[in-house]
């Protein structure tokens, strides 16, 4: 073994020490289970998404970065930046959230409105389609296609709360369930409240998004200077930046690339909100229902 190899084969068993002392204190103290995940893509619509618009951008960014510091990971890296610069501390995700509620917020008041011309909620609910939102829209046509089948109301709901998988939504769905089954008075006043809270809900969210957009701007200029002077220097001194070059040096720079990486899904997962459990979850017991059931009958009456 030549002794160029020495520093490689030392990271490498730091590494892999590293990774199995991590394993032991995970497998030690255990892992909190996470919630059910939303309805994950299909390989055709992530192929889709690579082949869009911005992925042909993140493909030439890419290739103009290896053509001009001919270092393969500075290519892959600058293009999956450039792919995936939208998310950057989770703003677009945030801005799908806070959509889905104005949505969801408009909808339930025209619902309420359609409601109080004494119109049920088999007519109601077709007629509120025309002011759903972008976001609500195709769940809100999949119910409207199962009413339009002779399917029970109650369990057309319910699905309608599987495709949309948002605890806010969870509580407006559940007062129409047990309207649906109970018909008691007072659907009206309580859709007028829920879009009220989902209202309050957005306000909040939009004002923590606010105060964060200075802190995604910072991030962003941080990283775009960083990368930015790392390509300057390959250009215009690549000199300065040939230990870069063979394979260790590329080991180095595919380290720096990762630890870049790990801070900016850091920074995605602080930026998240934790959405609490859901009310009509498919695995809530009978139990449940019928005491939600139960409680929102006396608060209609």
């Amino acid at each position: 073994m030549t002794s160029a190899a020495y520093p490689f084969l030392a990271i490498a068993l730091g590494a892999l020490a590293g990774g199995g002392l991590f394993l032991l204190i995970v497998a030690i103290r255990g892992v909190d289970p996470k919630p059910a995940p939303a309805r994950s893509k299909s390989l055709g619509q992530r192929l889709g998404e690579l082949w869009s618009v911005r992925g042909l951008v993140a493909l030439l960014i890419g290739a103009l970065t290896l053509l001009v510091t001919r270092w393969l990971v500075a290519g892959l890296g600058v293009a999956v930046l450039a792919y995936s610069w939208r998310g950057v501390g989770g703003a677009a995700g945030e801005r799908r959230t806070m959509d889905r509620l104005e949505a969801l917020a408009t909808w339930t008041e025209s619902l309420r409105d359609t409601i109080a011309g004494a119109v049920g909620l088999e007519q109601g609910i077709p007629s509120s389609l025309r002011v759903a939102g972008p976001s609500l829209r195709p769940p809100l046509e999949r119910l409207v296609d199962r009413l339009h089948t002779r399917m029970p109301m109650g369990e057309a709901l319910r699905r309608f709360a599987d495709d949309l998988n948002d605890p806010a939504a969870d509580l407006i769905i559940a007062a129409l369930i047990i309207n649906a089954s109970l018909r008691g008075p007072g659907l009206r006043d309580l859709l007028g409240s829920l879009a009220d809270a989902v209202r309050e809900e957005l306000d909040m969210r939009r004002k923590v998004f606010a105060e964060r957009k200075s802190t995604r701007r910072s991030v962003q200029i941080v990283i775009a200077v960083s990368v930015g002077l790392a390509v300057a220097l390959a250009i215009f001194d690549h000199h300065f930046l040939s230990p870069y070059d063979g394979p260790f040096g590329q080991l180095m720079l595919a380290v720096i690339a990762a630890i870049y990486a790990a801070g900016i899904l850091w920074l995605r997962k602080l930026a998240r909100f934790q959405p609490p459990e859901r009310l009509l979850a498919a695995e809530a017991p009978a139990g449940g229902a019928m005491a939600m059931a139960a409680a929102g009958t006396g608060g209609t009456r």
